[in-house]
């Protein structure tokens, strides 16, 4: 599908999407903890939806219900398929796979798209120390894993992904742990392990004590379940709520709201960022109101949150200044090799990014032209190239534009409801 982006000015108010961290999540802990689950305001994105097929296929019922919400029901992992299929999904990978291993039998977790080409090696490392025979693909997809696995005291390296941190503590709760710890050397995305414990004691998980993240220590008391179901709402998505409120601080004064502001979520951290780079703000109860002011340049850290690269991108390109974003190294494993994407895609609409070992240079300022660029198959980009193109001079044209499906599907008909001249020549592929 290709987008046109026009010039344009943007007003109104808008409410952020829900979160695919707290929705894939919420999936995984109905699953594997025993009995009915509401869950409100569920996420509508392709990993989503990847993540509710996955649970069906580990046992697990799903019923919409007439007011939206999402009722799982479960008695624990049972697979009732031999394969189970992530989608796109990283964290559906990475997550799901200690819970597949549960299982008694052989399994075979696939993905599509870019995971087929991401590195899962790590799973060759660990599994077998935990009881799992495992075969892979010379390092990628599709695995082949026999279990159960069995929780035993283990060391893993956290410098990749916090992702697999999160599918062992959920596999061992489910597990009822005891007197066991994982213990995590160099974890990065750390709001995301604590987004993960936030949700396991929400859904009356067998929650870790949690050693400054270093270790993580599953007592011998037994989890004791204070109720007969549970009611989850999912919360709004920090992630996709960036490129509202970079698309108002460049674009238009908006007003977005859902976003909680004592999230866990690590892409809350883009409020430093707007700080910094002087746009009109203010935060009130569960809205944000923004817009442009003075915009200069800003030195951010997104070691912990480098989903944000793509958004700060845009709105450092609109910045009097060279902005630096630290964190580079975290890019190369994403949908695509994000450092490089970001460079080349901006690049067509004429703003010199520069990667310097772990530091992303961008020399903004002095305006964008529109251009032909493409997503890369890639969501985050295409929504940076969107939100780029609303003060680029002349038209924007983003091939295979659908990738925001996998986080955000209605993202080009939130940006058209707060004025964005936005063209589609294939409306219906959003929500493929």
């Amino acid at each position: 599908m290709q987008v046109t982006i026009q010039p344009s000015s943007i007003s109104g108010t808008i409410v952020a999407p829900a979160s695919k961290s707290s929705m894939q999540r919420a999936c995984a802990a109905a699953l594997v903890r025993k009995g009915e689950s509401i869950i409100r305001n569920p996420g509508i994105s392709n990993d989503d939806r990847a993540a509710l097929k996955v649970i069906q296929a580990l046992g697990a019922t799903v019923e919409q219900l007439e007011d939206g919400s999402i009722k799982i029901t479960s008695d624990g992992v049972n697979a009732v398929t031999s394969e189970v299929n992530n989608g796109e999904s990283g964290l559906g990978i990475r997550m799901f796979a200690p819970i597949v291993a549960l299982n008694a039998k052989e399994m075979t977790i696939n993905g599509e798209g870019s995971l087929l080409t991401r590195p899962m090696d790590f799973f060759d490392e660990i599994f077998p120390q935990l009881g799992v025979q495992i075969t892979s693909n010379n390092g990628k997809l599709p695995l082949k894993v026999h279990g159960p696995l069995q929780p035993k005291n283990i060391t893993i390296d956290g410098s990749l992904s916090s992702q697999f941190l999160t599918g062992l503590l959920l596999a061992y709760s489910a597990l009822d742990a005891k007197d066991v710890t994982i213990t995590v050397n160099n974890l990065k995305s750390k709001p995301y392990v604590d987004l993960t414990l936030s949700v396991m004691e929400q859904f009356q998980l067998k929650v870790p004590r949690n050693n400054d993240h270093k270790e993580f220590f599953f007592e011998i008391e037994p989890v004791n379940y204070q109720s007969t179901y549970i009611d989850y709402t999912v919360e709004s998505d920090w992630s996709g709520g960036a490129f509202l409120l970079v698309a108002g601080a460049i674009a238009g004064n908006i007003t977005v709201r859902g976003l909680d502001i004592a999230s866990t979520q690590a892409d809350k951290a883009v409020m430093q960022a707007l700080m910094d780079c002087g746009c009109n703000l203010s935060v009130q109860d569960n809205q944000i109101e923004i817009g442009p002011g003075k915009l200069k340049a800003f030195h951010f850290d997104a070691t912990d949150c480098p989903d944000l690269f793509p958004p700060l991108a845009a709105l450092a390109a609109y910045c009097e200044g060279t902005t630096v974003i630290e964190g580079v190294h975290r890019l190369a494993h994403k949908e695509s090799d994000r450092g490089l994407t970001i460079q080349q895609e901006l690049g067509k609409m004429g703003l010199e990014v520069v990667l310097q070992d772990n530091l992303m240079l961008i020399k903004g300022g002095n305006g964008l032209h529109g251009a032909h660029v493409h997503s890369r198959h890639d969501h985050r980009i295409a929504m940076m190239c969107a939100v780029a193109g609303l003060k680029a001079e002349g038209e924007t044209i983003i091939e295979e534009a659908q990738a925001v499906s996998k986080s955000y599907p209605n993202f080009y008909e939130h940006i058209q409801s707060l004025g964005g001249v936005v063209s589609l020549n294939n409306k219906e592929a959003i929500h493929e």
